[in-house]
């Protein structure tokens, strides 16, 4: 299947530093309105490939696709410019304002003299808080200050504002680390609208247990190798943690047979799971 069928693809993607092989030859695909889990122990290079993909780093060698065209010169502004938005864990969001100064940070929305139209941005935010973020409770309004929700709901600010300025692939980076039960499925929530939006999520993790609820597949890295590829429909949670327990303790993917390297059907992506 060429690089036209995916939103972006990196091929042979190889990472050197100084002289340790961070990232030995990975091969790495999201499919348009794919949710993609990424696991992986700590140093297993999860954090290396996104920021290739998200040109804070340049490879050493490989290449990647988006939208089926060659990138060149890859650097962040061009990934935010072709629309990859990464949410951090610290989600870049400024506690002390509202929530529709936090929306429209940097991207203001001005009116024909070139003022900030307060007016049109609260009103803008309303309506994400109603379709977006599912905030029906009176007691959240565009003007509550960020420092007083939840850490789900802060989640939920920043992806809706990715959504909004039309982000196609958004990143999220342990999007669920310390927060409760409650928390977790307001960001789980906020998953599913990503996908129901017609885009696409790179949900990186160490919790198997959330991912699995969302996404499409789960790629597995170990010591800066693609060692699985699991689809959702293919493979249950009980299954997929005994592979990934064989994965660690063995550093040996090929012996326990657990890449499952079924091409992406882009227009079925939505019966996989």
């Amino acid at each position: 299947m060429g690089e036209n069928n995916y939103l972006m693809k990196a091929i042979n993607i190889s990472k050197f530093f100084r002289y340790v092989e961070v990232l030995k030859n990975v091969n790495f695909e999201v499919g348009f309105n794919e949710i993609v889990g990424l696991v992986g122990d700590n140093g297993a290079g999860k954090s290396t490939l996104i920021k290739i993909l998200t040109g804070v780093h340049n490879a050493d060698s490989g290449e990647l696709y988006w939208k089926g065209e060659k990138i060149a010169n890859h650097s962040v502004p061009q990934a935010r410019d072709m629309g990859i938005v990464t949410v951090f864990q610290d989600k870049a969001l400024v506690e002390q304002h509202p929530i529709w100064r936090n929306i429209f940070m940097g991207k203001e929305i001005t009116d024909t003299i070139g003022f900030i139209n307060i007016k049109k941005e609260k009103e803008e935010t309303e309506k994400l808080m109603k379709e977006i973020m599912g905030f029906t409770s009176s007691t959240i309004t565009p003007d509550t200050t960020l420092g007083n929700m939840s850490g789900g709901e802060k989640q939920g600010v920043a992806i809706s504002r990715a959504l909004y300025f039309d982000a196609d692939l958004i990143i999220l980076d342990e999007p669920t680390t310390g927060l409760s039960l409650s928390e977790t499925k307001k960001v789980l929530s906020f998953v599913e609208r990503i996908k129901n939006t017609g885009k696409a999520c790179i949900f990186i993790t160490h919790n198997l247990f959330h991912v699995y609820a969302v996404a499409d597949r789960i790629v597995v890295m170990d010591r800066g190798k693609i060692v699985g590829n699991f689809f959702m429909g293919q493979i249950s949670l009980e299954e997929l943690e005994k592979k990934m327990l064989e994965i660690t303790g063995t550093g040996d993917a090929e012996h326990f047979g657990v890449y499952s390297g079924r091409k992406i059907n882009p227009g079925g992506l939505n019966g996989t799971r």
